[in-house]
């Protein structure tokens, strides 16, 4: 009778990889907990659609940070370069713009877009050349490109604000399709190509190669300057079009945006199984995270607790899943050193049987 769930649970870890399929329990494990703290206003319409809202600027700057991390770098500078980003496109959104639509009023829009995020790929290629020709370390050289951005952005704003934009951008940040906000398709829209490139494709494979062992990697004849710069590049397109969607929702742009989310997006990552020093991490393990963090997020809202009391229920819920994978995998090398376990292994490997030990019942 065990035989059913065992293979059901078995199925399930290979499908859904081990560490996505402890995020789905302490997911399910919170939202019964939440549901009976706060009610049936948890989950009801209203509240998911908050979430769903809420969630895609976080989701795209954490995996804008998650892409370097897997590298074994990581990437500070993603909020100002989103922020950036955002301030290029809505300059261009709010000088030359055709008053009338039209054709031209929709390229101007795509050609906005388009320059953001050609400025983001200028400052990933920063990075990139500082990281991979220049060996500056990940943390020096990407928190210098945060301090320059921000000082470019902050001095050509006079840390001001750039608003008024057209309809078919608010939409992006404000709208809905079929009940679903435009915001989070367009998260979908990324994520999953990300993800199938980051595990599927020979650009993943290396990406998880130089996070691995970048020395290896490069003596097995792999171009690792060219990997480390495509990972830079691509941070920060990322980070361009979550600049863009903070940039719809707020309906307008500043240098000072998001910036409480920098931290947040490597708790999002590392949370979802992503390996800080690199190497191993999956896309869907990321967004299982996200979905963590904003229930956790939505229910201090609804019972009105602190957001600093959030911020510590978020980094609490980091320690006790990295706390319990790391006792977790102690366990087990304990169990696979120990002498009983090696001693079997010498007489197995020796070709001799090992019976299973006597067990001394006492019957009744």
């Amino acid at each position: 009778m065990s035989a059913a769930p065992e293979r059901l649970l078995t199925g399930l870890k290979r499908g859904l990889g081990p560490v996505n399929l402890r995020l789905l329990s302490l997911l399910l494990a919170l939202s019964v907990l939440f549901a009976g703290i706060a009610g049936p206003q948890m989950f009801s319409a209203a509240s998911l659609r908050s979430m769903a809202f809420q969630l895609p600027e976080l989701g795209l700057l954490s995996l804008a940070m998650m892409v370097p991390l897997l590298s074994g770098g990581l990437d500070l500078s993603i909020i100002a370069t989103a922020n950036l980003s955002s301030l290029t496109m809505a300059w261009v959104l709010t000088h030359g713009l055709p008053a009338e639509p039209g054709l031209m009023w929709a390229l101007w829009q795509l050609g906005a877009v388009l320059a953001g995020i050609l400025v983001a790929a200028c400052v990933g290629l920063l990075n990139g050349y500082l990281i991979a020709h220049l060996r500056v370390s990940p943390i020096l050289a990407t928190l210098g490109t945060m301090t320059l951005v921000k000082g470019i952005t902050v001095g050509l704003t006079h840390g001001g604000v750039l608003s008024g934009f057209p309809a078919p951008v608010l939409f992006l940040g404000h709208g809905t399709v079929a009940g679903v906000p435009v915001a989070l398709l367009l998260f979908a829209i990324v994520a999953i190509p990300v993800g199938v490139v980051l595990s599927r494709s020979p650009f993943g494979l290396t990406v998880a190669m130089v996070g691995s062992n970048e020395v290896a990697t490069r003596y097995s004849g792999i171009d690792t300057p060219w990997v480390l710069m495509r990972v830079y590049v691509l941070s920060a397109c990322l980070a361009a079009i979550a600049g863009l969607v903070m940039m719809a929702r707020f309906d307008s742009a500043n240098a000072a945006y998001g910036e409480s989310y920098l931290l947040v997006t490597i708790l999002a990552a590392v949370l979802g199984g992503v390996n800080p020093t690199g190497g191993f991490g999956r896309v869907s393990g990321l967004v299982i995270a996200l979905v963590i963090l904003q229930l956790i997020s939505t229910a201090a809202s609804m019972l009105d607790l602190s957001q600093f009391l959030t911020l510590s229920i978020w980094g609490a819920t980091l320690i006790g899943v990295a706390g319990t994978t790391a006792l977790r995998a102690w366990w087990i090398r304990r169990r696979l050193m120990s002498p009983s376990t090696l001693a079997a292994d010498g007489l197995k490997t020796a070709g001799v049987a090992v019976a299973p030990a006597a067990t001394n019942d006492q019957g009744g």
